[in-house]
């Protein structure tokens, strides 16, 4: 069974309780369930995280790949950009990313760097990404064993 570190950046935890416009009403615990639903269905070991300090996720990162995880899921939120030591962290580190957006940030700012180093991106889909995010990174994983 594939064990996948599931992350959630800056300002996750203020999903459906602002924006709700751009990024609807479900709140991250909402996320959590559903990920963790998803996960079940799939036959996925999640792990999920979250935090709002770079330096929390960076750790939770590397200690990942000392745990040895074989994937990561991560929605960078509000580290998207300006965050180099966060990249680097992710392109560090022995196991595939994707990136999960729940809205297209591109129809907001500039590309997120964290999606330089990740094996895709996901995005607009809401959390329903997640899922797709789940099925991508277990088969990508079957297959490259």
């Amino acid at each position: 069974m594939a064990k996948i570190l599931v992350l959630h950046g800056a300002g996750m935890n203020m999903r459906g309780k602002v924006q709700v416009d751009l990024f609807g009403p479900m709140q991250l615990p909402d996320y959590d369930r559903m990920i963790r639903e998803y996960a079940q269905e799939l036959g996925v070991e999640v792990e999920i995280f979250h935090s709002n300090v770079e330096g929390e996720v960076i750790n939770r990162i590397y200690a990942a790949h000392e745990q040895g995880f074989d994937g990561a899921i991560f929605n960078p939120a509000m580290f998207a950009t300006g965050y180099p030591a966060l990249v680097a962290a992710l392109a560090q580190v022995a196991f595939p990313t994707l990136e999960v957006h729940i809205s297209n940030p591109l129809r907001r700012g500039p590309a997120s760097q964290t999606s330089a180093v990740s094996l895709g991106v996901i995005a607009g889909f809401g959390v329903a990404g997640y899922a797709l995010a789940l099925r991508g990174l277990r088969d990508h994983l079957a297959a490259s064993r």
